[in-house]
């Protein structure tokens, strides 16, 4: 395959001799503009699409249609950024880090609508030209029409092709073609294959990088779902709608109806029915924000007669958790303490504990595509030492006979499974397994697939359509 000419520091020398008035005015399509904004964003300042796109499309005022461009030009060019580099190195003759990191930018939104969605050649070249122009690089704009027109001179399917021959092996193919990182690429086929289940690997790829459907939550006995719910396969107050506007439904019930993963809903009604609850227990969420698990918590433990604490260290996540709390009639105190020190600073008090616990977010890459380009290894392994250190403070924070759930939205050996087995070993008898499998086929509405030896449960986006949240209840016993 042929590509354009030039290099990085000829793209720079030619801005150089460009008059200082400013770059050329270009008009942009607001809808794509929005889009390469938040991939600005997302790489100069660690920004979180997921919050900072609905800011963007209010502020830019764009139309439903256009709104609905952006998050598709948006979350879709995040998803598959890693294959998409792939197909520009080979286009443009050289590597991506070699190209000015705003020119990457608009290349991969280029990218994106010539080989994955049904935009016109000629309108995602022109397009991407423009903002080329607008982010300032005159020279620039010549090198991404040269790139993009390369790319549309071949079909996705020869890309696909070409992308794969050049793979070093099959990690590196599958890294390639399902944009994954291969340490991730690694690390879930080894947390599938301690399912058995390896061969469902190329599946959960490929689940990562579809779109989830907008699912929400009716918090139990404050609302009821509205007429055209479509019920959730496994949570009971978990729902969908089939068309029109969820976050509007959110709006009208003033947050008692709000936008929660069925997994993550899963998750909390592991620990809340598991067993009857009695009247008075006192429960915590240990690592509470951003809140939705609170506010689920909070419904559950206002029509059990229990009582709720929050706590979460960081004070803008506190003021979210607060933010979610305010539609439960129950008065939850938010506390803003380091985790790891609750257990000592309040021994036995409680009678079920949340702690879901920080993690590298790997089972939410639907929603959260770009935390697999900001994650490494050495993440696992200082995640995995706080996650430790807040179990024991949960630990330390149970009453004797207490039940706790551990949860992880990341489906990482290191951080499910190796956590609680190394928790045991430190506190020995004290902690009790207990049948968590059990707990969440008796509450789900449909049977879940499960594998495993049942003292834990992790649902997967390509199996459950979930987020892959791992889950584990256990029950400390009396000294």
């Amino acid at each position: 395959m042929n590509a354009p000419q030039g290099d990085r520091s000829r793209d720079r020398r030619d801005d150089r001799n460009r008059p200082r008035s400013g770059p050329p005015q270009t008009r942009v399509q607001p809808a794509r503009q929005v889009a390469l904004d938040v991939l600005q964003a997302v790489r100069e300042s660690d920004a979180y699409a997921n919050l900072l796109l609905p800011t963007r499309i209010a502020r830019a005022g764009l139309s439903a249609a256009d709104a609905g461009l952006a998050t598709e030009l948006t979350y879709g060019t995040l998803r598959m950024q890693g294959y998409y580099d792939r197909v520009i190195a080979i286009a443009a003759g050289r590597t991506v880090d070699r190209i000015d990191p705003p020119l990457l930018d608009v290349l991969r939104l280029g990218a994106h609508q010539l080989l994955s969605m049904r935009v016109p050649s000629h309108a995602a070249v022109n397009e991407s030209v423009g903002l080329a122009r607008a982010v300032g690089s005159r020279s620039g704009s010549g090198f991404v029409n040269g790139v993009l027109r390369e790319i549309g001179r071949h079909t996705p399917d020869e890309w696909r092709d070409e992308v794969a021959a050049r793979a070093k092996n099959d990690d590196d193919r599958l890294s390639a073609l399902y944009s994954h990182p291969v340490w991730v690429v690694r690390a879930l086929r080894r947390s599938l294959d301690a399912e058995g289940r390896a061969d469902e690997l190329e599946q959960l790829l490929e689940a990562d990088n579809t779109a989830p459907r907008v699912n929400l939550i009716a918090l139990p006995g404050l609302v009821d779902k509205p007429d055209d719910a479509r019920d959730d396969r496994f949570s009971p107050p978990g729902f969908t709608v089939g068309g029109g506007d969820p976050f509007g439904i959110v709006e009208r019930t003033g947050g008692r109806i709000r936008v929660q993963d069925e997994g993550s809903q899963l998750a909390a009604l592991a620990l809340t029915r598991a067993e009857p609850v009695r009247p008075g227990e006192r429960w915590l969420d240990l690592c509470a924000g951003p809140g939705g698990k609170a506010a689920l918590l909070a419904a559950e433990a206002l029509a059990g007669g229990a009582t709720l604490v929050a706590n979460e260290l960081v004070p803008a996540r506190a003021d979210l958790v607060r933010r979610a709390l305010a539609p439960v009639p129950l008065e939850v105190p938010v506390w803003e303490q380091d985790g790891t020190v609750v257990g000592a600073e309040h021994p036995a008090e409680f009678d079920r504990i949340l702690l879901d616990a920080p993690c590298t977010g790997l089972g939410a890459l639907r929603r959260r595509p770009e935390a697999r380009w900001r994650k490494s290894p050495r993440d696992v392994a200082e995640l995995t030492a706080l996650q430790s250190a807040l179990l024991d403070s949960a630990i330390a924070a149970l009453k004797p006979g207490g039940l706790l759930a551990y949860v992880t939205c990341s489906p990482h050996l290191a951080e499910t499974r190796g956590v609680i087995a190394d928790a045991r070993e430190r506190h020995g008898a004290l902690l009790e397994p207990q049948a968590t499998a059990d707990a969440l086929q008796s509450l789900a509405v449909e049977r879940l697939d499960l594998a495993g030896d049942g003292e834990t449960v992790q649902l997967w986006p390509h199996r459950h359509l979930t987020d892959a949240m791992f889950i584990a209840l256990l029950r400390k016993r009396s000294a």
